[in-house]
């Protein structure tokens, strides 16, 4: 069980494949994570085991007959708790959300997930509604770090980060609206993506409009690859989708990086104040990229901190997104998202094109970066985990969760591709990670440089002693 917990997707297809494993060996091992960790970190709000070993006896016969349904068939993964997945309530880590109901559609990655053949374990923790960079709630309380549970496991994605730490499953869905898949994607150390904005299509639209990214988070970059492959497919529910790729995300996903122009930012100009075990971890990644034949320069993006243009639209997705609930469903709410949601209601439509309008010009100052170098590298954030239940870190002087997650947010504002990879440990033995971020439609570059840390070791850390 222990091995079996261990194993990527790409381990699992092949092994059944093979017929070395049946993908009910895989469902058991990892619902046998969950039954041993998830007491101890809240990574899960629903767990199904009956129906994930229906699933997983399906899969099986499947694989017997050598008809496999797709890329995933026989893949424990589970789903973010902010994404509809039929069978069982979307509950959004809120008190206000009726859980009596049909509850019968999937949104368009979780519906691609069911047709190439995966098998469901469970919803994962969340932030109500997602709303902070890290995971507690009302409803669900407070998810704590693999590594050590009394920290967070960082947010919005948390739960997912924790389960695919944890071996409870491979593969996760996430969302990232400021970070949400990177920020405990770095805590947790595991990869996770955050695909240019359109790639993975979204039902039902977030509030939070064009900030909000659906990306895979798995053990690594080929996992990830793997999955993009099955849900970045276009959807008719989202007007925003962008066609299908023209190939495979795997196809070159171990070409390396040789000849690749690398912009290595360790604080964002000296915007950032950097930990230095952080510092440290992703100077090193950076090193490596060189080694394996990247141009590196040390050398800054060129824009000033965005964080009041991405506040003004994220509060007033926020307060957009609880308008509709009465007097005695907003005293129920988290106090932060009661908060950050009456400052939004509070701003006005030139406060909001405004804040539109200082995203675009990100965006063309992004373009022209990217015309000069191939990939942007930076600290994912510059501390590791903190005390879990709050939103930042005590006596950091933050109040908000943007305030320590700089390196995050602004490439929701540009729509482009980031990727976190584990690059280290600090001396609490907390991960730590190095962002990779490319210009827009540029994810599978993406994939190919975080491929080539993978492969070169420079992302070996220790597992997480819970599991």
């Amino acid at each position: 069980m222990t091995e079996l917990g261990n194993l990527t997707a790409v381990q699992l297809i092949d092994r059944y494949r093979k017929g070395e494993l049946s993908p009910v060996d895989a469902a058991r091992a990892a619902l046998d994570r969950i039954g041993r960790t998830d007491g101890k970190v809240n990574a899960f709000v629903r767990v199904d085991a009956d129906e994930a070993l229906r699933q997983a006896e399906e899969s099986a016969g499947r694989w017997r007959r050598g008809e496999p349904a797709g890329l995933l068939d026989g893949v424990p993964v589970s789903v973010k708790d902010l994404l509809l997945q039929r069978g069982g309530p979307t509950l959004r880590g809120s008190t206000t959300v009726d859980p009596h109901g049909s509850w019968d559609e999937d949104a368009p990655s979780v519906a691609r997930l069911r047709e190439h053949g995966a098998v469901f374990l469970g919803k994962t923790t969340t932030p109500e509604f997602g709303w902070k960079g890290v995971t507690d709630s009302p409803l669900h309380g407070a998810t704590g770090n693999p590594y050590d549970p009394a920290r967070t496991a960082g947010g919005s994605s948390g739960g997912s980060a924790a389960a695919v730490a944890l071996g409870a499953g491979p593969v996760s869905l996430g969302t990232d609206g400021g970070g949400s898949v990177r920020i405990p994607g770095a805590f947790c150390g595991i990869f996770a993506l955050k695909p240019t904005y359109g790639r993975v299509p979204l039902y039902p639209a977030s509030t939070l409009g064009t900030l909000s990214h659906v990306g895979p988070m798995t053990r690594d970059a080929a996992d990830a690859a793997l999955v993009l492959d099955a849900i970045g497919v276009p959807d008719p529910r989202d007007g925003s989708a962008l066609p299908a790729a023209p190939g495979s995300f795997r196809a070159g996903l171990d070409d390396g990086v040789r000849g690749l122009r690398v912009a290595y930012s360790p604080s964002l100009g000296g915007q950032v104040a950097v930990h230095p075990e952080v510092a440290a971890a992703v100077r090193r990644a950076v090193e490596k990229l060189a080694e394996l034949g990247a141009y590196v320069e040390e050398t800054d993006p060129d824009f000033s901190d965005p964080v009041e243009a991405f506040h003004t639209l994220w509060c007033s997705g926020m307060a957009r997104r609880i308008q509709h609930l009465g007097k005695e469903q907003r005293a129920a709410l988290d106090p932060g998202l009661r908060e950050i949601s009456g400052r939004g209601a509070r701003l006005s439509a030139l406060d909001y094109l405004a804040a539109v309008d200082a995203r675009l010009e990100l965006a063309r100052r992004m373009g022209r970066f990217h015309t000069t170098y191939d990939l942007l590298v930076t600290p994912t954030l510059p501390i590791t985990a903190f005390e879990a239940g709050v939103e930042a870190p005590k006596g950091s002087g933050h109040r908000r969760w943007t305030g320590w997650t700089p390196f995050t947010y602004p490439f929701n504002l540009t729509q482009q591709p980031a990727a976190t990879v584990p690059c280290g440990v600090d001396g609490a033995g907390l991960p730590i990670g190095v962002q990779l971020v490319a210009a827009r439609h540029a994810d599978g570059l993406v994939l190919r440089a975080a491929q080539a840390l993978y492969m070169s070791g420079a992302t070996d850390i220790p597992r997480p002693e819970l599991t």
